[in-house]
């Protein structure tokens, strides 16, 4: 079954669709839907990084924009149009490493955490993670105008338009 055909089942579950849920109302999951990103999944790091045991990626574990006090992300994610994504994303340095990037859809996607919404994520591991859109590297060949991104309020992956500003999470490859 598809990430979004979970997060529609999610909604009806709960009673809760896109308008039902007010803004701001906290994180929701179900113990009825199998988890498909759960705190296990990662070795978490006090550095402000997760490693994904599955796929031996490590993200940062706050979104762009947000700082890592140790315990938990503080501040506001930056939203960036895609271009400026891909530039912000190359050379970064966090934690000892200055070889982060964008994620492609497909990683992406792998870290959303299908039986929560609002958002749909492991708060857990990646704590204070803002219910909004992220960019990943992956152009939507559909439009030229267009890149993927996934929607950590509702688990889906959508094209969205490059000139649009949306937060970013980064991810480097294997340790």
């Amino acid at each position: 079954m598809n990430r979004t055909l979970i997060n529609i089942a999610l909604c009806l579950l709960l009673l809760a669709g896109p308008i039902c849920l007010p803004a701001g109302a906290g994180q929701t999951c179900s113990d009825k839907i199998l988890a498909t990103a759960p705190e296990a999944a990662f070795i978490v790091k006090q550095d402000g990084t997760a490693v994904d045991k599955r796929t031996g990626l490590m993200w940062m574990r706050c979104s762009l924009g947000q700082s890592w006090t140790g315990k938990t992300c503080r501040g506001k994610a930056a939203s960036y149009a895609w271009r400026d994504a891909l530039t912000a994303a190359a050379g970064y340095e966090f934690a000892g490493y200055s070889d982060w990037r964008l994620p492609n859809k497909n990683e992406l996607e792998s870290i959303v955490e299908g039986r929560c919404i609002s958002p749909a994520i492991d708060e857990k591991v990646f704590p204070a993670t803002p219910a909004v859109y992220c960019w990943s590297s992956s152009p939507y060949s559909g439009v030229t105008r267009g890149a993927w991104s996934v929607d950590f309020g509702y688990g889906s992956v959508n094209a969205s338009i490059k000139s649009g500003a949306i937060n970013i999470r980064l991810v480097r490859d294997r340790e």
